[in-house]
């Protein structure tokens, strides 16, 4: 069994954004070409970087309070943390513990997360995401689909 391959066909369409050529492909649809049958090619693929906010103490401090949270609260809820049972089997609840659990976890979650911030080589001052993009997309049919699909498209244009 071979990997994935570029598919082959006819060009029916080219744009530069991706969300136009799946448009076209939405009304390619429309016009009951086979789904199996249509495709978009990037070409030119480029690796975008967006900036999404600064980065300093506060924030990697903040990041860590709430992952010590969430972790102190399922550790809380795992143990049972407040809960007593006395010999006689009363249950008894005391949600100052519970509480204390949580807080002593995130307080952990921020010292961690501040200590590591602190020692980390990267000392980027921001927060972001990569996206790969192409630089232009091509819409695809086999070339028995091409006359259906142009007409299709030559008709929702006009």
């Amino acid at each position: 069994m071979s990997g994935p391959t570029i598919p082959k066909g006819f060009v029916v369409a080219e744009f530069t954004n991706y969300s136009d050529a799946s448009a076209t492909v939405e009304r390619l649809i429309e016009a009951e070409i086979k789904p199996q049958d249509i495709a978009i090619v990037g070409h030119d693929p480029v690796l975008v970087e967006r900036i999404r906010s600064r980065l300093g103490y506060g924030r990697v401090a903040l990041s860590g309070i709430i992952t010590g949270f969430w972790l102190g609260l399922i550790f809380a809820i795992l143990i049972g943390a407040g809960i007593t049972v006395s010999p006689d089997g009363e249950v008894g609840y005391n949600p100052q513990q519970f509480l204390a659990v949580l807080v002593v976890s995130a307080g952990i979650g921020m010292l961690f997360n501040i200590v590591r911030f602190s020692i980390s080589n990267n000392k980027r001052g921001f927060l972001s995401s990569q996206m790969p993009v192409a630089t232009r997309y091509e819409v695809l049919v086999p070339e028995s689909a091409a006359p259906k699909a142009q007409q299709a498209l030559s008709a929702s244009n006009s």
